[in-house]
């Protein structure tokens, strides 16, 4: 029994990509250049990551006009990123259902659902996290220049 579920553990471990893949990344280079490669897909093609875009740029000013502290842009900035990320992999597990897919599914339905899901997630929780962070020093600093007014 141990061994049988040792060998599922390593079995992913032993497949090499370079034999079932088209393309696989010669060097670190190209790794990072189709890193870039996706992130001006993104950019380009996928209307919500201009959204979030406007979003991380007017996050990004407003901890910089309230002067928060490195712990603040740290939690900002993992919240952030997390929506990022979870953003991308939704982009990517959509398009392998939609290559694979020519009648929806019940099953790829689910698969982009779930996928859509986490972003709405991982937004709830950074706007969450950017409301904890950056709304007692914006309310103290719009009240301050409401009452010196």
């Amino acid at each position: 029994m141990i061994k049988a579920v040792w060998r599922q553990i390593r079995s992913s471990a032993k497949i090499d990509p370079a034999q079932h893949s088209p393309i696989t990344s010669p060097d670190r280079l190209h790794s990072f250049a189709y890193a870039l490669s996706g992130c001006l897909y993104m950019l380009r093609r996928q209307k919500n990551t201009r959204i979030q875009l406007l979003a991380t740029a007017a996050v990004i000013a407003a901890g910089l006009w309230l002067g928060i502290d490195a712990v603040d842009w740290a939690m900002l900035v993992l919240a952030m990123g997390f929506v990022w990320a979870a953003e991308f992999i939704n982009a990517a597990v959509e398009a392998a259902v939609n290559l694979q897919v020519t009648d929806i599914h019940p099953m790829a339905k689910v698969a982009k659902d779930v996928a859509a899901a986490a972003v709405l997630l991982t937004a709830v929780v950074a706007l969450l996290v950017g409301a904890l962070i950056l709304g007692p020093p914006l309310a103290a600093k719009l009240f301050a220049s409401a009452a010196s007014n």
